[in-house]
Formats: C-alpha cells, sequence, structure tokens
C-alpha cells in the first residue's frame, strides 16, 4: 500500500447488525478503513455523490433502492468503483448478472466474515473475487455447458453415460464431495453414491480420481 494509504470501504446492508459484524471484523486491519454505511440504495447513491470510497460492499436485496439498481447508476454515471455483492443466494445466473453490471466479486454473506478482508484486498488491487462456494458453482455450469454442448453435437458418450452421470462425473472431476454435489443437485448422499459406483462400472475407473482422469482423456473438462 503507497505512502500507508487505507482502503475507504462503504458498506451497504440493510441489516445493522451485519453491517456490525463486518466492521468488527475489518476494524483490526490496519489497511482498510471503514469510511460509512448505509441501510438502503438510496442512501448509498446520496453517500457516493458526497464522498469517495474504494471499495463498495453491496448487498442486493435493499428497501427503496436495491443493489441492482445501485450497480446501473455507478455504470451510467461511469463511476469506477470496485464492488463487492454480497447476497444470502449464490446462484449462478445472479453472479453472472452482476457481473455483467460491472460488479467485481460476489461474496455469500455466510462467508463474509471470514473472507470479506480478503475480497476488499482482491477488488482493490484490480482482481475478482468470489467464495469458494461460489467458485465451484461457476465452474461446474461452465463444465456442464460443455458437456451438454459436446455431447449434442456428436453423442459420444451419449449411449453409455446418462445427462445426469455426466453431471455428476464432472462434479467429482472439480473436487466437490458427496455431500457438496448432493445439494448442487439437490438430491440424497446415497443417490451421489449409487451414480458414483454407476460410473466406475461404466468407466471401468477404480476411484475418484481415476473418474478425474477419464474426464480429461475424453476432453470433458
Amino acid at each position: 500500500m503507497e505512502n500507508n494509504k487505507k482502503i475507504k470501504v462503504h458498506i451497504a446492508d440493510d441489516h445493522q447488525i451485519l453491517i456490525d459484524g463486518i466492521v468488527a471484523v475489518l476494524k483490526n486491519e490496519e489497511n482498510i478503513d471503514v469510511a460509512g454505511h448505509s441501510l438502503n440504495g438510496r442512501l448509498v447513491i446520496d453517500w457516493l455523490n458526497e464522498n469517495k470510497a474504494d471499495v463498495l460492499v453491496l448487498d442486493i436485496n435493499m428497501p427503496e433502492v436495491d443493489g441492482l439498481e445501485v450497480l446501473r447508476y455507478l455504470k451510467k454515471n461511469k463511476l469506477e468503483l470496485p464492488t463487492i455483492i454480497l447476497s444470502s443466494y449464490d446462484d449462478v445466473k445472479l453472479v453472472k448478472e452482476v457481473l455483467k453490471m460491472g460488479a467485481d466479486g460476489f461474496l455469500a454473506k455466510k462467508c463474509a466474515g471470514e473472507n470479506i478482508v480478503e475480497a476488499i484486498n482482491s477488488v482493490y488491487n484490480g482482481d475478482q473475487y468470489f467464495s469458494n462456494e461460489v467458485q465451484k458453482d461457476l465452474v461446474a455450469a461452465a463444465v456442464g455447458k460443455t458437456i451438454r454442448k459436446k455431447v449434442h453435437q456428436d453423442g459420444v458418450f451419449s449411449s453409455s453415460l446418462t445427462d445426469r452421470e455426466l453431471e455428476v462425473l464432472q462434479l467429482i472431476s472439480i473436487e466437490m464431495s458427496t455431500k457438496e454435489i448432493a445439494e448442487r443437485l439437490n438430491i440424497s448422499t446415497s443417490t451421489v453414491d449409487t451414480y458414483r459406483k454407476n460410473l466406475l462400472q461404466k468407466t471401468k475407473a477404480k476411484n475418484s480420481v481415476g473418474l478425474a482422469m477419464y474426464a480429461v482423456r475424453n476432453k470433458l473438462l
């Protein structure tokens, strides 16, 4: 940090308790200063008209003016303000939407306390930031799209593996646990185990590493 400059952060969320929690985490960081906070999007815009921040931590769901409208305001007025989206939901479609609107990071609220410092430093330095769960969801969605496209184009695997088996295969290949796969696909862990067993039999692999190698050999990743 040049000349010991502190990163000025503005926090916007409609729950004061969350703001207080983030402030408590950041107060021990020598290079970060909480310059202000707002409980709704209208107050964020009003604050930005009178003040400057280096990073904006922005909740999506807020009264009066929501986080998406704040992003539109920033884009319309060409305000290049690194922004981290906070949300209780880490839906891939939502993540992609806010990225298109100019957001630089996405952080699930349940991970905010442990990841907020890293997220702020990352976007301030020009990088994007996603919590681990969001990263996995983005990768899974991208890989799944690739698999579906490949099967649709040439039917290479359609005769041996079902669509669901292909989906489970790609999730295993990016090192998701049985529990994570179950949550991702909204199925039980025992069902995931059944798919894994079927995949081992059909691919002749001995374990999850073998399944990942199978996916690589067949250009699924």
